[in-house]
């Protein structure tokens, strides 16, 4: 699987970015979310996920993980393609995308391209509980020891999500822990300090 592409960006469209590692150039199809992000930096980082079909290897990237992570539980999805993941991200950021699937926003996700009443409903119901620890900084930045402290308060409810815990019971231990400490802890010590008390 390859995680991630640190190199030369050669070529940049709203469809696909070409980033040259090593001597080998990857064509890398994006979302029109990570065309606005990923800007005209020459040297870029950009994670990816490699779809392997019967008749062909292709590539998608992505300037944030949270949007890869979202584009993962997309394709997930049954009848949900990459393709379809991708015109999802390209309508909205992972942070809008998420919220529309847990408020059960049908009729936010049918306005995208290729989504009907069908499959925006099954987007919902398969997603809606399993969305919580998505959010994208980049689309929110906040500056100083508060964004610290929120992408730290990020990977550790990513964490414990993962672990099984309920996202609801994480967010409110995570919150008052923050709440308590004056100062700011790394994401180990707060899941640490979190798994004490759930």
């Amino acid at each position: 699987m390859i995680h991630h592409l640190r190199g030369r960006l050669v070529e940049k469209t709203p469809t696909y970015a070409v980033v040259e590692c090593g001597g080998v150039g990857y064509q890398v199809h994006i979302s029109l979310t990570t065309f606005e992000q990923i800007g005209s930096d020459e040297n870029i980082m950009i994670h990816t996920h490699l779809v392997v079909r019967e008749d062909a290897q292709l590539l998608y990237g992505f300037a944030q993980p949270e949007e890869r992570q979202l584009f993962l539980a997309l394709i997930g999805v049954s009848g949900v393609g990459a393709n379809t993941a991708r015109m999802i991200l390209s309508a909205m950021n992972a942070d809008t995308a998420c919220q529309a699937i847990q408020q059960g926003d049908v009729d936010a996700m049918k306005r995208v391209k290729g989504i009907g009443a069908k499959t925006a409903q099954r987007i919902i119901i398969d997603l809606q509980d399993k969305l919580g620890a998505i959010s994208v900084a980049g689309s929110n930045a906040v500056s100083g020891a508060s964004g610290a402290n929120n992408k730290v308060r990020q990977d550790a409810l990513i964490a414990l999500t993962t672990l099984g815990f309920d996202r609801a019971r994480c967010e409110k231990t995570l919150d008052q822990i923050l709440g308590e400490s004056t100062e700011s802890n790394p994401v180990e010590t707060l899941i640490k300090i979190a798994l004490k008390r759930l």
